[in-house]
């Protein structure tokens, strides 16, 4: 690790903006009845500092070590950004847990970082969830906690009203571990990701180079804050600029949420960028949309009100990520005078890895690397290694998972394929164990498949798959519009006739052995819930074989161009 700038450390920030802008509101949150509260600095310092006291001396009295785990499960709200920096200032490591967890994986997490205490906040699926808590763990809620869990904890507000400010400017050094994230995986259990004070502050740093922010930005703060990006954009970003963020209330809400932040800076995941375009073309056709974008003086009033109907007519750089974005999905933003920058991270190099630049069209590729950091291609293998000071320290508690992913001389092993192009921009070719042989012996890399498929507007997620099969297979989940169009005989026929053309489409470009012998359509969403998303809407590809696999040489003898699976 470098010599890492003290003043750019987490709880630094937060010190600077108690002295420099004490009276600034940067916190909005919405709470009971369509209300509002806000928070500025100093209503932020006194709160983390009146907690923080709480938790060190919980800490001297039941004997916790030196960087016990404390947990928060939450939805995003002020009270998440507030318990993550009492944790820290208190001298403890943070583990935040995704609030759409099953109560299993929340008591995995919760026993294997060996948590000593949770912060339960506000949840939507809590009578799902409140069983993987262990009754004996000690827990704090939060003025918009479920009902039974304010019941059950001692409260935030009790706490903060008891407990003095703790005093003094508590530090922590760069090399200490801040946080564990687990990471949500597309397969397997879990991982506890280890990240440093030093390797936020030295990721934050790099990526400001590449888009900058300051105070006079607004951001909307929606994506679970246990997620690695919203993490460093959000809270890190926060912290050292100081911008107002305002946090999204629930689904319904959502809409209202981002047109009363309009927000300068928006990142979201390509689904999230898939149903504002279907939201504006169900009520401005495609074609007819196309038509009056061409028009000069039509067509910049047409993208004003659109924008502005999403409130992110502010937006001066918005950025996708998580998942590849369809090529078109980004020619289509673009026309609409919102480029979409599309980045490239993982959890293991806290998302600062790659980023397009702003006002260049580097559509197809994630753009070039950050400043400062080192990547490579694999001659063998064609995976993508990276080496850089946001590399994570290792996965807690799993020595031989660590020397997996780093070997000995720092690289990061990121399981993806990728192509740099003498422009020095890298294109995403797909996972490396993603790739699957039929019974030809014949690879197939579904990623860029799966790209192709996705951009009709009737499929909302789809998997490739067809390991030991003759050909590979497409795996559909239609979104709602399409799931109500099937519903009636001529509907579906008129959907099976669109997607048969489109899938005879997507074959044209592809090798022999590559080309799908079906696309198989699902109307049965594909949550979170029912594990077949991850918490940053991920396919998971596992939940798919299991699910589907018995069914997959029976769909491919049918003959079908495209099947239906009620």
């Amino acid at each position: 690790m470098p010599q890492i700038d003290r003043a750019t450390l987490a709880l630094s920030c937060l010190y600077r903006w108690e002295q420099e802008a004490p009276d600034r509101v940067v916190l909005t949150q919405p709470v009971a009845n369509g209300q509002l509260r806000e928070f500025t600095w100093a209503q932020v310092g006194d709160q983390v500092r009146r907690m923080a006291a709480h938790l060190r001396q919980q800490g001297q009295a039941q004997g916790w070590e030196p960087d016990a785990k404390i947990a928060i499960l939450s939805k995003n709200c002020a009270w998440w950004l507030m318990s993550d920096l009492a944790i820290w200032m208190a001298g403890y490591v943070s583990v935040p847990l995704y609030p759409t967890l099953a109560a299993e994986t929340i008591r995995q997490i919760l026993t294997h970082s060996g948590a000593r205490l949770c912060f339960v906040g506000k949840l939507d699926g809590w009578e799902g969830m409140k069983s993987g808590v262990p009754e004996d763990l000690p827990c704090i809620s939060y003025e918009l906690s479920p009902a039974d869990a304010r019941a059950h904890y001692e409260s935030w507000d009790a706490i903060c009203r008891r407990s003095e400010p703790l005093p003094g400017q508590p530090q922590r050094e760069a090399d200490e571990l801040a946080t564990l994230i687990y990471t949500s995986g597309t397969t397997g259990t879990p991982k506890g990701v280890m990240h440093s004070f030093g390797n936020f502050a030295w990721g934050l740093s790099t990526a400001l180079r590449r888009a900058s922010m300051s105070s006079d930005d607004r951001l909307l703060s929606y994506l679970p804050l246990a997620h690695v990006v919203e993490r460093v954009l959000i809270e890190h970003g926060w912290l050292r600029t100081g911008f107002h963020v305002f946090f999204a209330d629930s689904l319904d809400t959502f809409a209202a949420d981002l047109r009363r932040a309009r927000p300068t800076v928006f990142f979201s995941v390509p689904r999230l960028w898939v149903k504002f375009q279907q939201g504006v073309h169900a009520k401005l056709p495609e074609a007819k949309l196309k038509r009056l974008l061409a028009l000069p003086l039509v067509g910049a009033l047409v993208r004003r009100k659109i924008l502005k109907t999403l409130g992110l007519d502010q937006c001066r750089f918005a950025a996708g990520g998580a998942a590849p974005m369809p090529v078109a999905l980004l020619q289509w933003y673009r026309r609409l005078g919102l480029p979409i920058n599309e980045g490239y991270g993982m959890t293991e190099n806290l998302a600062i890895s790659h980023i397009t630049l702003p006002d260049q069209d580097q559509t197809g590729t994630v753009g070039p690397v950050y400043e400062g950091i080192e990547v490579r291609i694999d001659p063998d293998s064609g995976e993508l290694l990276m080496r850089s000071h946001a590399v994570m320290q290792g996965y807690y508690k799993e020595p031989l998972l660590t020397r997996e992913a780093l070997d000995a001389d720092g690289w990061l092993h990121t399981g993806d394929k990728a192509s740099i192009d003498a422009q020095g921009l890298t294109r995403i070719t797909g996972r490396v164990k993603d790739l699957f042989k039929t019974s030809k012996g014949k690879y197939v890399a579904p990623a860029p498949i799966e790209d192709k498929l996705g951009a009709h507007n009737a499929i909302e997620a789809c998997v490739v798959a067809g390991a030991n099969l003759g050909q590979p297979l497409g795996i559909a989940m239609l979104c709602a519009e399409a799931v109500n169009l099937a519903a009636t005989v001529q509907g579906r026929a008129e959907l099976a006739a669109a997607l048969s053309l489109h899938l005879d489409g997507v074959n044209a470009h592809l090798d022999p052995h590559e080309q799908l012998d079906a696309l198989v359509l699902v109307s049965t969403p594909w949550s979170v819930d029912n594990g077949f998303i991850t918490p940053t809407f991920k396919v998971r590809r596992n939940r798919i074989d299991e699910i589907y696999g018995a069914h997959f040489e029976g769909w491919g003898e049918r003959r079908e161009k495209v099947v239906f699976v009620d």
